[in-house]
């Protein structure tokens, strides 16, 4: 997609790494509508500390929101795929960081492609589909009302705690493309036991956007035997920006110190 970046700061971002840990490559992907805003402040952290790391601008995002309306999971998953063929070249190890939807994503090709990710964190990741009203209409939704406001849907356009924080996402979204998310939850849920690399799960106490359930849904469903656990009380849904942004990024940093080089 050509479409030219609108967002202040929702460019993609990389880093070379340097010394020992340029041998490991960490990408971080942000989730549905939002854009490297959200992401690029943990990738600066990771670059910092010596680290390979790509931080992607998803098609569709960053740019407008009908362009996310020509966009599906497929297109998403295929551009962290392309990312994670591209760093195997020129690194020992491949480490995955999602945020939401990028979350889920991560899951999705850590379980998919075991003997090519070393290890995956995720923070509040996308997993199960919602069990009200909006989950029986999705389907038809998506061909009556294409696009639909953030906040319409239960899904607050700046979902941060502190006050002078943007995440910069699309208040706008496409309902086609978040249904075709829906759509991979149960084959994804139903893979889960695959993922067997070391996972930490980042998780906040207060989300608007998704649910706690979704974390301690995956808690309970993977078959990862170094599973971590990394519980955010101040934050909302995008808490690597938000209130505990330092903590996310030290349990981070540290996870990928430690699963790492082994």
């Amino acid at each position: 997609m050509d479409a030219v970046v609108s967002i202040e700061g929702a460019e993609p971002w990389s880093a070379p790494g340097r010394g020992e840990r340029a041998r490991t490559g960490v990408i971080v992907t942000h989730g549905y509508t939002g854009n490297p805003v959200a992401t690029r402040p943990l990738g600066q952290r990771l670059a910092a500390e010596g680290y390979t790391v790509e931080v992607p601008l998803l098609p569709g995002h960053g740019t407008h929101h009908r362009d996310l309306g020509r966009t599906r999971y497929a297109d998403w998953y295929a551009a962290v795929d392309h990312l994670v063929d591209l760093l195997s070249q020129r690194c020992d190890e491949v480490v995955l960081v999602g945020h939401s939807v990028g979350g889920t994503i991560s899951l999705d090709l850590s379980c998919r492609r075991p003997d090519d990710v070393a290890a995956v964190a995720v923070i509040n990741p996308l997993l199960l589909n919602p069990p009200d009203l909006r989950a029986r209409i999705a389907p038809v939704l998506q061909y009556l009302v294409p696009y639909l406001p953030r906040d319409a849907a239960a899904m607050p356009t700046n979902d941060v705690a502190r006050p002078d924080v943007e995440e910069s996402a699309y208040p706008i979204m496409s309902t086609r493309a978040l249904q075709s998310v829906f759509r991979e939850l149960p084959r994804i849920r139903s893979q889960l036991l695959d993922l067997t690399q070391p996972l930490l799960v980042v998780r906040s106490t207060r989300d608007h956007t998704v649910p706690p359930a979704h974390a301690q849904e995956l808690l309970e469903l993977t078959g990862s035997r170094d599973l971590r656990d990394l519980v955010c009380e101040r934050s909302y849904h995008v808490p690597q920006i938000d209130y505990d942004a330092a903590k996310v990024a030290d349990g981070i940093v540290g996870f990928v110190h430690d699963v790492t080089g082994r």
